[in-house]
Formats: C-alpha cells, sequence, structure tokens
C-alpha cells in the first residue's frame, strides 16, 4: 500500500523468484546469483523462522530480502554497487505489526484536542482551558484521551468539571470509542434532558436522585451529540493518516490493522479516499488492511455496501476485506456483556447484536472471502464471537479467512480451548494486562473470581491458541516494547506491584511472534512480511539494547535505531549504526 514510483519494489515473478526462495539461508549462492543492494552484517538477527532463528547477516536487493546466514555466507553476495553496513552486534528484528489499531482516529485525536499527556483531572483542566483559547469563535471544542478512572466511583465524567471551563460552548471528550465527556452547553443544544430516553445500546449517564445528565454518554448515546461535532476535512484525514505512520514507524512498526474504517450508506468511504491519497504521495510507509465497521442498525442488506466498498479499495491498491463487529462496550460502565452479573448487581450488560445476526453476517461474509473481526470485552461477548464462528464453520468448513477476536477481558476457561479448535486468533492489547487504575475498575466490577481470567494469553497458546498483539492505538501507547514488558512481566513498566495472573505471562520469543509473524498472519500477509526470511519484504528494525540480554523490566526503555520498509529507511538512518 505504497506509493509504486517511490517505495514500492520491483516483484520478483517466475523463474527469479523461484531461485531467490529456494536458496538456503545456510548455503553459499551459485557464482550466478545476483549481488546484494545492502547487506547488514556482524549483527545478532532474530529472525522469527522457527527453523532457523538466529542469523549474522541478511543481503537484501530491491526491497526484498535476498538471503539470511552467517557473515562468510552473505559476503558472497556482495557486488560492487553493494553498500555493506556493520551492526557491531546490534540486535536486528523483524519490523514490529499491530493487529489493532486506529490510525485515522488517533491522529485525529492528538491534531485537536489530546488529553492523553494528562494525569490528573487538573491536567485536564489546563489542557481544555488551552484548548478552548487557542480554537476562534464559539463552535465545539472536542478532543480525546481522557482516563475514566479519574472519575471515581464508577468512572463516569462529570459535566461539573467542563462547566467550570466553558459554560457558552460546546466541549466533548471520547475516552476510549465508548464514552463521552461533555459539558451542560453540549447537553442543551443536543436537547439532551432528564426527559431524554436511553438509546438502544446506549445509556446517558444520569444523578440517581435526580435523573438529571451528569455528563457522560456511554455506547450509541454517544450519536446524541454527533451532530455538535465538526467533521474533519480531506486534509485532516490525510494529516492523521500520516501523522500515525511516523509515529508507528518510530517505534519500528511497518504493518498495521486499521480496525473499523468509517463509512457511509451506499457504499462510500472518505477514509479510504483518504488512504489513497497518502499513499499516492508516498507517504504510506505501511502495510495496510482494513475493517470495514458493521453497523449494528442495519441489517444483512448492508452486505451490497461493504462489497462495493472492498471492491472500491481494491480499484485504489488497498486492502479492506476485513469486517469489524462490536458485539459490546467496556467493563468499567458495566455495558460489557458477562455470563454472570456484575459484583453486587443483577446487571449483565447485553450484546449489541444478536447471535443469529452475527452468524449470519459472518457466513455471508466467510463465502465471499471476508474476514470476522470482533470486538468483545465481556465473558458473555467473547463467547458470542466464538460461537458465530463455530456455526459458519459448521456451514462452510475451515475456511482460511482468519477470524480474529480483539481486546478479550475476560475469557471463560471453557472458551479458552476453542481459539485453537475454531482457528480463531485472540488480539490481546498486552499494554493492558497489568494492575493500574483503570484495571482496579475492572476488576471491582467482575470480583476477584473471574479477575483470575484477565487477558489469558498463556492459556490461549497453551491450548493450541494463536496470538497476534495490537495497541488499540490511540486508547494505549503504540510502542511495542511497553507492549512486551508487560506481556513477559504483567506489571506495568516503572511500577512495583504485584503481576497481575502471572501465570499468564508469556516468554519473549512468543511476544515478538504476536508482534511480528502473527500480525502478518491475520493480516493475510505472513508470506510478504512478519519474519527474516529469502524473499520476504525487507521490513527490518535495529535496536539500541539486545532485547535477549537485558532484564525483562528494562525492555520498556529499548529505542528504535533505523526501521526499514521495503528495503528502504523509514525512520533513523543507516548512517546512525556506524560507531
Amino acid at each position: 500500500m505504497f506509493s509504486r514510483l517511490a517505495f514500492r519494489p520491483r516483484p520478483l515473478r517466475g523463474a527469479t523468484a523461484a531461485l531467490l526462495l529456494a536458496v538456503s539461508a545456510n548455503s553459499a549462492p551459485p557464482q550466478e546469483a545476483p549481488a546484494a543492494d545492502l547487506i547488514l552484517t556482524n549483527g545478532r538477527i532474530y529472525t522469527v523462522e522457527a527453523g532457523a532463528p538466529w542469523a549474522e547477516a541478511v543481503a537484501i536487493r530491491d526491497g526484498r530480502i535476498l538471503a539470511v546466514g552467517t557473515r562468510a555466507e552473505i559476503a558472497a553476495r556482495k557486488g560492487a554497487k553493494t553498500r555493506v553496513v556493520d551492526l557491531h552486534g546490534r540486535l536486528l528484528l523483524p519490523a514490529f505489526g499491530d493487529a489493532h489499531a486506529h490510525p485515522i482516529f488517533g491522529g485525529m485525536s492528538h491534531a485537536r484536542c489530546s488529553l492523553s499527556a494528562g494525569k490528573t483531572l487538573d491536567d485536564y483542566r489546563r489542557i481544555i482551558a488551552e484548548c478552548v483559547a487557542r480554537t476562534p469563535g464559539t463552535g465545539t471544542v472536542f478532543g480525546s484521551g481522557f482516563n475514566q478512572s479519574l472519575f471515581p466511583p464508577k468512572g463516569i465524567p462529570r459535566k461539573e468539571i467542563l462547566d467550570e471551563i466553558s459554560s457558552d460552548r460546546a466541549l466533548i471528550f471520547e475516552s476510549d470509542g465508548h464514552t463521552l465527556w461533555v459539558n451542560s452547553k453540549a447537553l442543551e443544544l443536543a436537547k439532551i434532558t432528564k426527559d431524554t430516553p436511553d438509546p438502544k445500546n446506549g445509556t446517558i449517564d444520569r444523578d440517581p436522585a435526580t435523573g438529571e445528565p451528569v455528563g457522560g454518554l456511554e455506547e450509541s448515546a454517544m450519536a446524541l451529540v454527533d451532530a455538535l461535532v465538526p467533521p474533519p476535512s480531506d486534509a485532516d484525514l490525510q494529516g492523521a493518516i500520516t501523522y500515525s505512520v511516523r509515529l508507528f514507524n518510530s517505534y519500528g512498526i511497518t504493518s498495521w490493522h486499521d480496525a473499523a474504517v468509517e463509512w457511509d450508506k451506499g457504499g462510500t468511504s472518505r477514509a479510504i479516499q483518504a488512504y489513497k491519497a497518502v499513499q499516492d504521495r508516498g507517504a504510506l510507509t505501511m502495510h495496510t488492511v482494513m475493517d470495514l465497521r458493521w453497523n449494528n442498525a442495519r441489517g444483512i442488506e448492508q452486505m451490497a455496501d461493504i462489497l462495493k466498498l472492498s471492491d472500491d479499495a481494491r480499484a485504489r491498491g488497498l486492502t479492506a476485506k476485513g469486517v469489524k463487529f462490536f458485539i459490546d462496550g467496556v467493563i468499567p460502565q458495566q455495558t460489557a456483556a458477562m455470563l454472570a452479573p456484575y459484583e453486587g448487581t443483577t446487571e449483565k450488560g447485553a450484546a449489541q447484536i444478536s447471535l443469529d445476526m452475527l452468524a449470519e453476517a459472518v457466513t455471508a461474509l466467510d463465502a465471499r472471502g471476508f474476514q470476522p473481526h470482533f470486538h468483545a470485552i465481556g465473558d458473555a461477548a467473547v463467547r458470542e464471537a466464538l460461537d458465530a464462528v463455530a456455526r459458519t464453520r459448521s456451514h462452510d468448513g475451515r475456511t482460511d479467512t482468519r477470524p480474529m477476536i480483539s481486546h478479550m477481558n475476560v475469557i471463560d476457561p471453557a472458551d479458552q480451548p476453542r481459539f485453537g479448535q475454531l482457528g480463531v486468533t485472540a488480539v490481546f492489547q498486552p499494554l493492558w494486562a497489568c494492575d493500574e487504575a483503570y484495571m482496579r475498575l475492572t476488576m471491582e466490577r467482575i470480583g476477584p473470581v473471574r479477575s483470575t481470567t484477565i487477558y489469558p494469553a498463556g492459556s490461549i497458546l497453551r491450548s493450541g491458541g494463536r496470538l497476534a498483539y495490537g495497541a488499540d492505538w490511540s486508547v494505549a501507547s503504540a510502542n511495542p516494547f511497553e507492549g512486551i514488558e508487560v506481556a513477559l512481566t504483567r506489571i506495568a513498566p516503572g511500577e512495583n506491584l504485584a503481576p497481575l495472573g502471572p501465570d499468564e505471562a508469556v516468554t519473549l520469543e512468543q511476544a515478538l511472534r504476536a508482534y511480528t509473524l502473527d500480525v502478518a498472519y491475520v493480516n493475510h500477509l505472513d508470506t510478504e512480511t512478519g519474519s527474516i526470511a529469502p524473499g520476504k519484504s525487507a521490513d527490518l528494525i535495529v535496536v539500541d539494547q539486545d532485547l535477549f540480554k537485558i532484564p525483562a523490566r528494562q525492555i520498556h526503555a529499548t529505542k528504535v535505531l533505523v526501521t526499514l520498509f521495503r528495503g528502504t529507511p523509514v525512520y533513523g538512518g543507516l548512517d546512525r549504526l556506524a560507531r
């Protein structure tokens, strides 16, 4: 998904491709073998290839990996014009992927009024006041990134804090795609009062004594203020993608799965058009796969629009053959669907789409080769997603659509083996699997017994399942090194707290695979990227410390020195590697 003129390597076909793929990483090349454009040598190269996980050097030609092996073997690939770069023993890895990102939402969050740097309510007051002051006119100020755990006891945001900042213009802030924080002026302009009924699959947070709205809008209730939020321009959308690409490249990421592309009824999408524009100017240095968001308010008839959108994306040189289903909400607001009631209540949350509708949609998509991707937080939502896949399997058999379920804060033990049995990939956000404020809200809602099944990554692997990691950025940091550390330790970076479910920790090798080859797998790109092997795209990173030689609690501090995408530096430069 990149400018063919600017960076895209010439594809290898026919006899040339067969020759390169047949060359063993551990054998000397034949005399007539082509010379490399670039050789990276004298390094510790972790390939993520099970049969040959370690090497010393790699040769690159036309943006692809020509050979992998020892220094002596790869030296034979040197030609008159080959550039040779000494890694001086540094660790070289395949570039990371992200199996669940929101590049447009995240980029827009930082372009508007971002609260992500705030740690306290006073921080939010300062940031929002600055945003209001620099935003001309009397229109809405919109932003995102607030932490619901700063609103005790139930994580419900309060309008009074925003009212102190402005009472004459609407202030609207989004947290994680499931909750809005609004001021009194926004409620007034949207005509939301104590008499306004909750919409289907949504909640207007209210004062229990008076019934008056308090400033929180959950799930579909967020749409009640849609008309107040100024839509982004085409330039805004393109700028958001470009910002996100640069940020992800700086973290060593060259592959992402855009987990919810918005589109309009009739089969058009400004998001797809924005991706195309960024690609055309050579700025989409990222293997990109997109999910089209399923509209829970519509039925199976939307399939026509989805097929049209996918065809449009393909015609533009983009890939949009996934569909994202939002089955439930989140645990702190008790909108996640649970098998048993929340602690101390009779409420269990509810699925936002019925199993019958979900299974019908997944089966219809499966028959057309589309990948289902489910948002499921509660254990009942996870079970519904697995049940939908099971129904599809019974109808269509084991097809290669590679279904994936994201988040899964809680998975009932009975359902954990089903991931491997059904061929469903578990997409976790590893940075969340630790003791921190939002997690404490979660554990308070579900109680101590179910808290033992939070993010059971180790159990999924032990029962034969597959993991792929994604940050859900901008809800959480996109930095894979932070995620890897928590995946290994179940402790937040820099904290000295007890690990959260230490039995569910994974190994470094497992975490690296979940950030590389298995992201490529869910993106249907595992023959193209995700590991260091002859014939694959030269998507590589060099880092400043060896993850295999340092304590796990130091991994989060690792920095990327160079990121290569299709053999070309897109972050840092090869000159940085010289001593």
